[in-house]
């Protein structure tokens, strides 16, 4: 205590050291696998960076009870403490997101106390801590001081089952400490004695827990020292050949992995932030998490328990550092690490044990295999055989109860489904082995800057096979430090900004949220793919009927109301409601009113499942589910598409005039009207999505077998392939300019630089009540790839703030991305229609454009509309960067200042995929070359 601390700095606890004080203590290292220290287990550097935290605290008389102890627990610290209270050392810390708990009874003293904790960034434990995450020292969850009385409950643990077949609840009770202990539940209208002996209660009918209604009861255990209160669900967990079931029914995690992180304070846990991020994953149709890749703060266990989320509890273990050395000296298979690995299991279900919402227990991530690791599976299964273990390591089965998959194509699902392969062990014959399993994708669809694309297809999949359980979206938010540049603008920092030796760049940054928590339109693509309401709407013979399947785990659909609208071209005609009940695992189909379609327009019928009343994590007409059908219209003449009077063209000077619209001598776009328009250019170049192979931390070399990105994935990454072939530096020729009595006719030659491949385009400009361009393209000579878009990009000045458009909406979408969007009409300002991901990369497209008007407070509104050409119609983005801005930066603050308003039409996008680490864009959605056909009709008003 009278040690002189007075030149000491100050700091906040719990809190991370490098995030405090600009970098004065040390900055954050983020690495996905390689580990930042040379790998010589179990030693770490000399240069070893490390805090010393000191803290006075008064103790009063009596704080202690008679014959009681005192315990310093620690919740988390990364990655060792050594602790000291009053000079004497009370124990060492180790496991970084565990508690341990160290006896201090001897060392307290009444009065003055000073405790001194010395936190090593390093230690032989790192070699078991190397998640995909940031690598942040310090004390981030809390220390508490406990006062323990002599002969109170140690511990509890209601172990509390249901029965389907008959309803009936029973407590297998199991209580360290003082005995006889009490046992109550008002509710249940409980109240027993427990001693020793006891190991069974029957409580009669209770209603069951589930993730879709989490039933709670509130019990208490008391002896003559202490009681305990737990929220108790009841529930069973129960392996049957390949179905996962819990209370009699089979399991559908629509899940996703969540780390632990805010974008100030890291690991430190924000309780307001995890109930708000529950409430939105419970609004996003998510119903399970994977905790990775170590136990959560316990408050979060007990919103899953409230809130409802099946949970898989995941171990603090991962040494995925290792497979770079082909799994030489790797931990997993060490005996000298044995009692490390059994420690840390141990530790977190003894923390976690009461909770219903953990259905399954995870030994970790990414460790290999080994021996070590079948111990922790033993040790489960002897101390809790109700929960299933689960390893995605385990390929062959040797120990783990689940067949668990990281990034599968498709294709190989059904393979695994069907007996066929490896399952990843390199022993052929093994999905065979393993058909008699349950089977899930502890990690699937990598939500990296904007993507994934095809969740429908999985979907699809797992609809089709019973025995895949479903799986968990890598991850639930981005891990983008916010940070500021000399000039104080914010920025979300991921891997290389802080300096560091070896970095993995922006895969940091791979959420379904931003940094921030704002969701990203791929959140919305998942909750409307994978909604446990199911809508299906049919018009046929002159009845429109919706049928209504449920597929909740538990719980009737008398909570929704469906709601229908009749819209024709985007403007409401008629609209009501109805209620149906159906009962978990069953549909009904209902008749809707008779829609008369017969006025001129397109007529779409949308159908919204909607919460009745407001929910804990959501308000009353939240939407569950949707679907949307084109009313069938009667027959009619189709009017002339040259309906008016079409308008020649006159050569005035060096310009040529058509109508309202001024071109220069070679055929160039120079004005319409009022508007000065940038000449068009023919495009097939987009931004690179993270998905299309931008990733910061990687390198590729073209024609390499296997990208460094992707699960298995042939060849180097799209990004690569398409700027090998100069997509994002063409260069048009103007072959050829006719200019008659009805318009103006442009050839062109689209080419790269030391390449002989082209497209050739003609654009063909008319007037008739607007400027009207007719686009054809048709690709010549040899292209080995695919393109990432098809379009046309137009140059508009500076100024324009909103956009109104008929079409799809109201997100982003792309092909293999699309459920989500309805045809309607949405309107937003311009810096909205795009998504601020960490890198700057192609965003804000919306597909099947009918209609775009662009505005702005001093400047001409410009009206867009199109034609169908081929049975399609373009799409848009608006933004105030183009491709070539957005691709040359990697950084949100290094953008240019805006020198025009980019407007892209569309003919063909290629589809998103998941490449940045899974499958990349399946067949169906990718964009090979080929012709194509575009019509828009420009109009501009003053």
């Amino acid at each position: 205590p009278g040690f002189d601390d007075s030149g000491w700095d100050d700091i906040a606890v719990p809190s991370h050291w490098v995030l405090q004080r600009d970098g004065e203590w040390g900055s954050p290292i983020y690495t996905n696998v390689v580990y930042p220290f040379p790998v010589d287990p179990p030693f770490v550097p000399d240069a070893n960076p490390t805090g010393d935290h000191r803290r006075s605290f008064d103790l009063p008389d009596g704080f202690v009870p008679d014959g009681g102890r005192a315990l310093l627990r620690f919740s988390g610290v990364d990655s060792l403490a050594v602790v000291h209270l009053n000079g004497v050392e009370v124990g060492v810390v180790r496991g970084s997101r565990l508690p341990q708990e160290l006896d201090v009874t001897p060392e307290l003293l009444i009065g003055a106390n000073a405790l001194h904790v010395r936190v090593h960034q390093w230690s032989a434990m790192s070699y078991l801590e190397d998640q995909d995450q940031w690598w942040l020292p310090g004390i981030f969850r809390e220390v508490t001081l406990l006062a323990r009385p002599a002969s109170g409950l140690d511990d509890v643990w209601l172990r509390a089952d249901y029965d389907p077949s008959t309803g009936a609840g029973t407590l297998r009770p199991e209580v360290r400490g003082g005995y006889p202990a009490r046992i109550t539940c008002a509710e249940l209208g409980l109240d027993a004695t427990l001693d020793a002996r006891t190991d069974r209660l029957e409580v009669g009918p209770v209603e069951p827990w589930s993730a879709d209604v989490p039933r709670l009861y509130d019990l208490a255990v008391s002896n003559s020292a202490e009681t305990v209160k737990l929220r108790v669900g009841f529930r069973r967990v129960e392996i049957d050949g390949s179905a996962w079931l819990v209370n009699g029914r089979r399991l559908r995690l629509r899940g996703v992995n969540r780390h632990e992180f805010h974008r100030t304070t890291g690991r430190v846990f924000d309780a307001e932030q995890a109930r708000r991020d529950l409430m939105l994953m419970k609004r996003s149709n998510l119903n399970a998490i994977r905790t990775s890749h170590y136990p959560p703060h316990p408050t979060l266990l007990d919103l899953a328990d409230e809130l409802g989320f099946w949970v898989i509890d995941e171990c603090d273990i991962e040494t995925h550092g290792f497979g770079a050395l082909d799994w030489v000296g790797n931990p997993s298979d060490d005996p000298a690490w044995r009692d490390c690995y059994l420690d840390r299991v141990e530790r977190m279900v003894e923390r976690d044990k009461n909770h219903p919402c953990i259905v399954a227990w995870s030994l970790g991530n990414e460790a290999g295999t080994g021996a070590n690791l079948a111990a922790m599976s033993a040790w489960i299964h002897t101390r809790d055989p109700g929960r299933p273990v689960h390893y995605e390591g385990d390929h062959a089965g040797d120990y783990t109860d689940l067949n668990s998959r990281m990034y599968p194509p498709t294709e190989e699902l059904e393979d695994l489904c069907a007996g066929i392969g490896d399952n990843g062990s390199g022993v052929e014959g093994t999905a065979a082995m393993l058909l008699n399993r349950p089977m899930i994708m502890c990690e699937y669809l990598h939500a990296m800057g904007n993507g994934a694309g095809g969740i429908a297809g999985y979907e699809a999949v797992i609809d089709a096979h019973p025995m895949i359980h479903g799986g968990f979206v890598w991850e639930w938010r981005d891990h983008g430090l916010l940070t500021h540049t000399a000039d104080g603008t914010p920025y979300f920092a991921y891997g290389g900004d802080f300096g560091e030796e070896l970095h993995d760049g922006s895969f940091v940054c791979d959420g379904m949220t931003l940094a921030d928590g704002t969701p990203t339109p791929m959140l919305a693509e998942y909750a409307a793919v994978v909604s446990p309401i199911k809508l299906q709407a049919l018009v046929a013979a002159g009845r429109t009927t919706l049928t209504v399947t449920n597929l909740r785990h538990a719980g009737h659909t008398g909570d929704l109301e469906f709601v229908w609208t009749h819209e024709r071209a985007g403007h409401r005609v008629a609209s009501g409601s109805l209620t149906a009940v159906v009962a978990p695992g069953k549909f009904v189909t209902l008749d809707l009113p008779s829609m008369d379609a017969s006025a001129p327009g397109e007529h779409w019928l949308t159908i919204s499942a909607r919460l009745a009343d407001s929910t804990s994590w959501a308000a009353a007409g939240h939407t569950v589910a949707r679907t949307q059908v084109a009313l069938p219209a009667p027959a009619r003449v189709r009017r002339s598409d040259g309906e008016g009077r079409a308008i020649a063209c006159r050569r005035v000077a060096d310009t040529i005039t058509l109508g309202e619209a001024t071109f220069d001598a070679a055929g160039a776009l120079l004005r319409i009207g009022e508007l000065r328009v940038g000449a068009p250019a023919v495009t097939l170049w987009r931004a690179p999505t993270e998905n299309d192979g931008l990733a910061s931390g990687g390198s590729y070399e073209l024609g390499d077998a296997v990208s460094t990105r992707g699960r298995g994935v042939p060849g180097p990454p799209s990004a690569q392939r398409w700027r090998a072939i100069g997509l994002d530096r063409l260069h048009a020729r103007t072959t050829g300019v006719e200019a008659d009595d009805s318009g103006i006719t442009v050839s062109q030659r689209i080419a790269a630089a030391g390449h002989s491949r082209a497209l050739l385009a003609t654009l063909r400009w008319t007037w008739v009540d607007g400027l009207r361009l007719d686009l054809t393209a048709e690709p010549v000579g040899d292209w080995p790839t695919t393109w990432p878009r098809a379009g046309v990009h137009f140059a508009l000045p500076t100024g324009y703030e909103r956009a109104a458009w008929f079409g799809t909406g109201p997100a982003e979408n792309y092909p293999d991305s699309r459920v989500a969007a309805r045809v309607g009409r949405f309107d937003a300002p311009i810096d909205e229609l795009g998504v601020a991901y960490a890198v700057p990369q192609e965003t804000g497209h919306r597909a099947d454009l009918r209609e775009l008007i662009v505005s702005g407070s001093y400047l001409p509104t410009l009206t867009v509309g199109t034609r169908e050409t081929d049975g399609r119609r373009p799409g848009f983005t608006l933004s105030r960067y183009s491709a070539e801005e957005l691709a040359s930066v990697r950084h949100p603050y290094e953008l240019p200042l805006p020198s025009a308003t980019h407007l892209y039409l569309d003919a063909f996008q290629h589809g998103l995929g998941s490449r940045s680490c899974g499958p990349d864009v399946t067949a169906d959605y990718q964009l090979w070359p080929q012709a194509f056909t575009m019509s828009v009709q420009l109009h501009v008003a003053v």
